[in-house]
Formats: structure tokens, sequence, C-alpha cells
């Protein structure tokens, strides 16, 4: 299938999900690696974050993986249906927070860890690969012939090869097998039927086939959903980064995933934090358009600075901090939908000019589809015009030339940042 062929699939497929939005999409990142350890729980202190997230224009709050799991930030878990022995809080403050949130018009996406499980006790070998789901009954009850075969540590030879790539900490959980997708999509529909989740963040979905986040898709039918499809960035001769094969990896992702689902667009990110560095002529690629997915599939893109890995305390990829407010008045006012990380907004104290880029693409309307006119692309100055109505600029430079026209006024300006809106 040619590139223009996936484009077109996407497309049509995301027709038969209700997930690309029609209405502004402004995603939130409601927690980060230390929540965890927060006194009196996170559940509970978020709860007094909501006005300000409803007020910057928020309509989705992804939360942290709600299950009871061997690390603290959830992502080793075991006892799927056990929300209570979570550390962020129990069920009734889970199910207390996402009706808060409901009550402002915000969805909830929970955090799907599926790609592995921890186990609750040692089969007669003595290896951990006996599961319990956290219920009464035998739901997600699995054994070692659950675990992928090549999964050697744990498994004991009779699933299905894996799919996706290794994790070693925990057992890789062979998605190939019915009961597998039928307990895991029970799970689910149960996380929105009774929790009162919207729909989901997929982690780690290198891990297991695309076409098995299409079967996830079908069978829980969320109304937004995004995947972590986190692959290396290329680097060119200069030691920085190469867009073009990494973004397609992931559309090819998403298209193989049913075309429905949206990924996090760690291209844009890539690029765009060596761009702030002096070289912002990296923010146009050899069509003229932005570099990252929001070049070439910018609906099913969701961009971000930062998140609980990238960022917060683990630091694995950080956007350069002096320039942050640079990577959001990018994202913000780019195409694409965009996600607001935690320590930004609360801990830095970036609340406020957050919020006053929020506003102008609220009152804008810019979309995920919006259209981008890039003005100038140099190491010291980047301009872009969005759907005719907004144009913003980062980079030191001062000197605009005659690039801004006399009926655009400033609405919101910052260190190397400024946003116009077109004036009646």
């Amino acid at each position: 299938m040619t590139f223009l062929n996936s484009v077109f699939f996407i497309c049509f497929a995301s027709s038969l999900f209700p997930l690309l939005l029609a209405g502004p999409t402004l995603l939130f990142q409601g927690f980060n690696w230390e929540s965890s350890n927060k006194q009196g729980g996170w559940y509970n202190s978020l709860m007094n974050q909501i006005p300000d997230l409803s007020s910057a224009g928020i309509t989705h709050v992804w939360l942290p993986p709600p299950s009871q799991s061997a690390a603290p930030q959830g992502y080793l878990p075991g006892r799927l249906y056990d929300l209570s022995a979570s550390n962020y809080g129990n069920q009734d403050e889970l199910k207390t927070l996402i009706k808060a949130f409901h009550d402002k018009g915000i969805k909830c996406l929970a955090d799907i860890v599926i790609n592995h499980r921890t186990a609750e006790k040692q089969d007669d070998r003595g290896i951990w690969c006996i599961f319990e789901g956290g219920t009464p009954d035998d739901r997600l009850d699995w054994g070692p012939h659950f675990i992928c075969k090549d999964d050697t540590q744990y498994s004991d030879g009779t699933g299905n090869p894996d799919t996706g790539e290794r994790f070693d900490p925990a057992p890789d959980i062979d998605h190939l097998n019915p009961r597998v997708q039928k307990e895991l999509s029970d799970w689910m529909n149960w996380l929105k039927a009774e929790i009162g989740f919207d729909g989901w963040r997929f982690d780690f979905v290198r891990g297991y086939a695309p076409s098995l986040t299409k079967v996830y898709m079908e069978n829980t039918s969320p109304e937004f959903a995004v995947g972590e499809n986190w692959g290396n960035l290329s680097y060119g001769s200069d030691g920085k980064p190469d867009y073009n094969k990494h973004r397609n990896e992931l559309v090819q992702w998403v298209q193989n995933a049913g075309g429905a689902v949206t990924a996090f667009d760690f291209t844009t990110k890539g690029v765009l934090q060596a761009a702030v560095q002096g070289e912002l002529w990296r923010m146009k690629d050899s069509n003229g358009k932005p570099p990252g997915m929001i070049g070439v599939l910018p609906g099913n893109a969701v961009t971000f600075i930062d998140n609980h890995d990238t960022g917060s305390t683990q630091n694995k990829w950080p956007f350069p901090s002096d320039k942050v407010m640079q990577g959001y008045a990018y994202i913000l006012t780019h195409p694409g939908i965009p996600s607001v990380f935690y320590d930004h907004f609360f801990d830095w104290g970036l609340k406020d000019q957050i919020g006053k880029l929020a506003a102008i693409r609220a009152r804008q309307g810019i979309s995920p589809t919006s259209r981008v006119e890039i003005m100038a692309a140099d190491s010291d100055l980047y301009v872009a015009k969005i759907d005719d109505n907004v144009i913003m600029k980062i980079g030191p430079k001062l000197d605009l030339g005659n690039l801004i026209p006399a009926n655009f006024q400033v609405s919101t300006s910052g260190n190397d940042y400024s946003v116009w809106e077109k004036q009646p």
C-alpha cells in the first residue's frame, strides 16, 4: 500500500469511529512520575485542580494506570480489577474524581498497560507466572500458557510467539490468545461502564502488533484513544534528528491499528526540541510543511512537550527547560491534538501563559487539521500562519520585517514567542 493510499485508508477508517473529534480537543496529562507518592492520595489532590483545568479549556485528561501494581507508578500491573490497591487512591476516590471531571465536561482516559503483567504467585517450577484478576471468579486468572512462548524467563513454551518488542521486567502477555483478547476487552469495557472512563492511552504499543490494538479499539469503542509508540529517532550526519522515516512509522502504526486511534507525535517533539536551540530551519520539511507527524497526518497526531517519562524526575528526553514556552506556542497554535503536561501547567507556574495560548486556539477554532503556511524558518526565527487567522513566532530574532500584516495584533507573548490574531 502506498503512503498516499495509506492516508486515504486512515481517513476512511476513521469515519467508522467516533475518535477524530470535530470540536477543539485539548489533552492534559494529569500526573507525573512522583504522583503516586502524594500524601492523602493523588486522586483526592487532583480534585482541587479541576477548576483551573476547566478554565484552560482542557477537554480530556489522561489519568495514571488505575490497577494494583508491583511498582507504585502503576506500570507493572497485576490484579487488573483491583483498583483499590493503587498508590494513587482507591476505586471510590477514582470514580468521584471522574464524575467531577465529567461535571465540568472533561473526558477521562485510562492508562492501559496490557503488554505485560506481573504475577500473583509462583507455579510448581518456582516461576512467577500465576496471575490473579482481582475478582472472586476466574476473570483474568491466567497461567504460564498465557505468556508469549519466546519469553522464556516466564513462559511454559505453549503460548504464541511475541508479536512485538520484548519487555524484560515482567511477563509478555500472549495477545493472540482469544481468551486474553476477550478478558482484557471485558475489563476495559468495565472501566468504561462501572468506573466512568471515556477512552484510553495505550502504553508501550510497540510490545504487540498494531493489529491487536485494532482488536481492542473495535471491542471497546473508546470516545478517544492515543498510543505510545516511542521509537528511536534516527539522526543525520550532523547529529540532529531526521524526521521522515520516524513520522512515517507512526503513520504506518495508526493505519495498521485500524486508522481510528491517534499516536503521540514523538517526531515533532524530537525535531522541535532540537530546533529551538538555534536551528529553527528544521521546522519546515522538503514540502514546506511541518516536519513531524502533524505534517502528514495531523488528525491522528497528539503533540506534546514532555511527559512522565521524557520529563518529570525520570528526565529521559527532556525539552530544553528554558524554551518550554516556545514549544507550547508551537503545539497550541498548530494542527494535531496538543497535550499539556501537569508539571509545566502547575509546578512550573506556566498556567497563565499556557492558558492564554489555549484560549487563542479555542477562540480561533484551530483544529487537528488546520492549515499551516510557514512564512519563515531560519536558524533564529520561525513564523507560521494558521487558518489565515493566527500568526505565531518563536525564536530570538526580533526584526520580523514586513512578515506581520497590519491587521494582525499581538494577543500574547513571552520569552522568544508571540502570537497575533487577525482583527476584523
